[in-house]
Parts: C-alpha cells; structure tokens; sequence
C-alpha cells in the first residue's frame, strides 16, 4: 500500500485547493474546489490513459493481474483526490446519496486493488472511463457561473457530455465489466465492486437521460414559439402593407 503516495497526493490536491482559495477570494469555496476537480480530472485521465493504452497491459485481457508501479501510481494520485474531494463534500454538505456512495465505492475500490496487489490494470480502466466526462461536468457549472451557459456553447458542452457518458461508461463499460465479470483471475470482492459501479452509471445514466429530454423539449418549445412568432409578425408587416 503507497501510504507516502497517497498522502502527497492528498497534501498536494489540497495546498492546490488553498491556492486556488487564495487567488479567487471573492468566489467562495465550491468555485476553488471546483477548479480543483477540472485540474484533477484532466490530470488523471491524461495519466491513465497512457497506463491503459500506452504502458499496458489492456485490461480487456489482462484483468486480475499483478500492479505495475505506473498503476500504483496513478491510482494512489486518483486516491489522494477522493480523499480531499470527500473531506470537502462532508464539510460543505454540497453532494446528495448517489454522488457520495459513487465516491465511496471508488475509494473502496483503488483501496482493495493497492492492498491486495492485483486488478489496478482494470481500476485504472474504469477510473479513465469515470473520470473523461468530468471536465466536461466541470466547464458546464463554470458557465453557469459566468452566464455562458444558455448560448450554443453550452449545447456543446451538454451533448458532449451525454454522447461521452452513454459511449464510455455505459458502451465500453459493459465490454470491460464482462470481462472482469469472466475472468478467472480477479477476485470476487472486486467483481463485486464492478457491478456496484456498473449499478451506479445506470443510475447516473437514467438521470442524464432526463436531464437531456427535458432541455431538449424546452430548446423545441423555445423554438416552436420563436418559429410561431416569427410568422405572426411576417402576417402582419404583409396586412399592413396591404392597407
């Protein structure tokens, strides 16, 4: 278990958080943790994105087997994240059951696979998978924030994030939750962890399809009723003209 790891990472994630605290002031604290959560996500999908694709083995094929230092690595730094990031949802009480039980399912997870020595190959596959849709999740709160979120930049943002979340998480997930499901190699405690995760991204899932069909009714109606405007006004410039 890299103790010293996870501790550095866990000290660095939050002296960034203190920095950001410092620079934006005038904020408050989500808007720095936040930024803390867009830095880690770039970092950590960037990180294991070169374990998974690039340093290997593939976890498609190779789930169950013995951590790589680059794996430990990457993990202890995702780990050290979860720990800042929990700390601060439980101070602030910002995030409700689901998120928090997404969170302790993770830290649950990278913990089994760096005690036991195995399966970090597929963590790190399904921490890259988890974590790719977040700063997208990110870049559309900070709009939100500064009033940029109603335009088309926004609409990119948000069809990004859906088209992201049902390929990854949901097409791609299922292909490697099957085969940690069938391999002989990983252990039963972590298969277990796959389908609680797996369960998750369903719900999390269900909850981004709603989200989509309401804005998508809302941005219709907005349209029909500018479309029906537009028209009015057509029928009336010709009735006046007409007079």
């Amino acid at each position: 278990m890299p103790v010293l790891e996870v501790l550095c990472s866990l000290v660095g994630w939050l002296g960034l958080y203190l920095l950001f605290c410092c620079t934006f002031s005038r904020r408050g604290p989500e808007w720095s943790c936040r930024l803390v959560t867009l830095c880690h996500g770039v970092v950590i999908v960037l990180l294991t994105a070169y374990v998974v694709f690039i340093d290997g083995p593939w976890p498609l094929t190779h789930a169950g087997t013995e951590n790589t230092e680059l794996q430990i690595f990457a993990l202890a730094v995702c780990l050290g994240y979860f720990f800042f990031d929990v700390g601060w949802c439980v101070c602030y009480r910002t995030e409700g059951p689901v998120m928090m039980a997404h969170h302790a399912a993770s830290i649950l997870g990278i913990l089994l696979a760096l005690f036991m020595g195995v399966s970090a190959c597929e963590t790190c596959g399904v921490v890259f998978g988890s974590e790719l849709t977040n700063p997208l999740l990110q870049t559309r709160w900070f709009l939100r924030q500064l009033g940029l979120y109603d335009s088309w930049l926004g609409d990119v943002v948000d069809l990004l994030f859906i088209l992201l979340f049902a390929v990854v998480r949901l097409g791609v997930g299922t292909v490697m939750f099957y085969c940690e499901l069938t391999s002989p190699r990983t252990s039963l405690i972590m298969k277990l962890g796959g389908v609680a995760m797996y369960g998750l991204a369903w719900v999390f899932m269900v909850d981004i399809a709603r989200f989509g069909y309401k804005k998508s009714r809302a941005k219709y109606k907005r349209w029909s009723e500018k479309h029906k405007l537009k028209e009015n006004n057509t029928q009336k410039q010709k009735l006046d003209h007409s007079d």
